[in-house]
């Protein structure tokens, strides 16, 4: 169907919406409480207007729907696509950290304290997650240090004749022997949980009366391994900041954002206590308010191995709370109070918040900035170059013995690959292994074409390949009058750069961040060319497979690729699958899928 045909067809039910280009690409992920309104809206001549829409809606070529029984499901699916397919115009959350827990085995007799991963119905005692990660092996740390759980796998029945060098190291009471009693080691367990829960002052407490008693025993040193776990609790302590009297969990979320780029600041009170805090950063935002993005992060952030807290204060009010809300529940298993205050303490931990978003995210864009200023200044100077390289296109060849040659064109822009640009060129003109006659192809075809339409031209050229490949280009540019436009090439054995300039290649230092860039430039042009041979390649050996199959002919043949969609899936397919082809026959059906999975001959033993 063609895409206004699906638009005349959309359900009037809630689900989920996939927006793709003329490549089937997915451009942007959407869900809705009824369908049909909510995509038609997009095609309205009286929607309101804005340039991200505007953007978007050009590039819409094709659309797929999912319907859902309800909005909550469609919110479930919707993010459950965005991190699959991470299309281009939705809010994405770039940082794919896993947060970690600690395991307390309490589902053993001898219980240990282990990293894990995420939480499972197991029957032991999980703690976290922790933001960030170094939180946790610093918690870890101090445990081991304070409290004398074992570290071992084995199974504990007091009958080892000798302990390892952990009790020796005063770090376990040695259980394995016997030497350490269930009840005794079951106390230091619950030491532990006390700690992990936050209940330290009571811990100290606890601690501060067994040192006293042990020095009126004339126990000195059980006092000083208790008065060395006391400082040790005191000083966790004082690393934590105190949020709140009151024992309470809560997440509390700061968005700020600077032109395009934004920030969203991440604390995680527990117990009253901010036990850690995260930075998560966004680029390519224009467009989009700041409950948006919140809200963004909320659904890609809590989707996550993450269990909500039962409060979770905003900065800003995010769009279907009350439906978010819901979602956090269901996670939490209990209640979420998903708000953004206005006025109070609260607001207070808010700005907060707020403050250490706008200092992280100033110091993230200076770092960038900075990062991206050395480069190109270094590139410029390196090279000779009449300003920075803001915009470098870099060239490859790729072909086995001149069979399926193609090119390859990457676009480096502003310090970060621009895929959006990046061309890919079937080799049309050269007959036979000439790679110096398809790359002048190639670059012909580029920026003659790029002179026609009146489009952007590079800061740069780079070359794959060596002195013989730069003469290529040279001539290239001469003929289409750009000799003005600098080119470079890149040797891959010694790491050589040739310009025009020299005859003899300049040698830049390894860790040069100049060629640092120039060689994530050409490894990138190198992958996408041959990436796309490998396609072609698999493409004419299918085609070649399938013109040995009786019946199948070139009309067939492209039936079978348009339809299913790429050559292993032909393979792959059900006869079902391959008589849904147009023109193909059940019985050509059966014959393909024969052919692609030949029945073994009877065994004799069968017979």
């Amino acid at each position: 169907m063609t895409l206004q045909q699906k638009l005349d067809r959309l359900p009037d039910r809630p689900g989920v919406y996939l927006f793709k280009d003329a490549k089937s690409q997915v451009l942007y992920v959407g869900k809705g409480t009824s369908l049909r309104n909510r995509v038609r809206s997009y095609f309205h001549e009286s929607r309101s207007r804005d340039p991200k829409t505007d953007v978007l809606v050009g590039q819409i070529k094709d659309l797929d729907v999912i319907v859902t029984a309800n909005e909550l499901e469609a919110l479930i699916l919707e993010s459950n696509l965005v991190k699959k397919h991470r299309p281009r115009y939705n809010i994405i959350l770039r940082d794919d950290k896993h947060y970690p827990f600690l395991k307390l085995t309490t589902n053993e007799n001898f219980p240990r304290l282990v990293v894990a991963r995420r939480v499972l119905k197991d029957g032991a005692t999980y703690f976290g997650p922790f933001y960030p990660a170094t939180a946790m092996r610093e918690t870890l740390r101090l445990v081991r240090q304070l409290f004398p759980l074992r570290t071992c796998r084995i199974k504990i029945d007091g009958r080892l004749e000798r302990p390892c060098i952990q009790y020796y190291i005063h770090r376990c009471k040695a259980p394995c022997t016997g030497w350490e009693t269930k009840e005794g080691y079951a106390q230091t367990v619950r030491d532990v949980q006390r700690f992990l829960e936050g209940k330290d002052e009571d811990l100290t407490k606890d601690l501060t009366r067994e040192m006293e008693a042990a020095a009126a025993e004339m126990k000195f040193e059980r006092a000083a391994v208790l008065r060395d776990q006391i400082q040790a609790l005191n000083i966790v302590r004082e690393r934590q900041k105190i949020i709140s009297t009151e024992e309470i969990d809560q997440d509390i979320i700061g968005a700020v954002r600077q032109g395009s780029d934004a920030c969203v600041q991440l604390f995680f009170v527990r117990k009253g206590r901010l036990l850690g805090r995260e930075s998560f950063f966004f680029d390519k935002v224009s467009g989009w308010s700041d409950g948006e993005i919140l809200g963004a992060f909320i659904r890609q952030f809590y989707a996550r191995n993450v269990t909500p807290p039962p409060e979770i204060l905003l900065s800003e009010q995010i769009p279907e709370d009350d439906l978010v809300q819901e979602w956090l529940s269901r996670r939490r298993e209990g209640g979420v109070d998903l708000h953004a205050p206005r006025r109070g303490k609260k607001r207070e931990f808010v700005e907060m918040a707020e403050e250490n978003a706008a200092l992280a995210l100033q110091s993230h864009l200076l770092g960038r900035d900075n990062r991206q200023q050395v480069v190109l200044e270094e590139l410029r100077r390196a090279l000779n170059l009449p300003g920075p390289p803001n915009r470098i296109e870099g060239f490859d060849i790729s072909n086995i013995q001149g069979s399926e040659a193609v090119g390859a064109m990457v676009v480096w822009e502003n310090g970060a690959m621009k895929k959006d640009d990046y061309k890919r060129f079937k080799i049309r003109s050269v007959e036979g292994a000439d790679d110096y006659a398809m790359l002048e192809e190639v670059l012909s075809r580029r920026y003659a074409r790029a002179l026609e339409e009146g489009a952007v031209l590079p800061d740069l050229i780079l070359l794959d390949g060596g002195r013989g490949q730069l003469n290529v280009g040279l001539k290239v540019v001469e003929d289409l009058g750009l000799d003005w436009l600098p080119i470079v090439s890149l040797a891959k054995r010694e790491e050589e750069v040739y310009t025009p300039e020299s005859l003899q290649p300049l040698v830049l230092d390894l860790t040069s961040p100049a060629l640092l860039a120039l060689r994530k430039i050409r490894d990138e042009a190198h992958r996408f060319a041959v990436s796309y041979h490998k396609k072609l390649r698999s493409r004419r050996t299918i085609q070649s497979v399938l013109d040995q199959i009786p019946g199948v002919g070139p009309t067939i043949r492209t039936n079978l690729l348009r339809s299913l969609g790429s050559a292993r899936k032909v393979r792959e397919a059900s006869v079902a699958e391959l008589a849904a082809v147009p023109k193909v026959t059940p019985k050509l059906a059966q014959r393909i899928h024969a052919f692609f999975h030949p029945q073994a001959p009877p065994s004799e033993s069968a017979q």
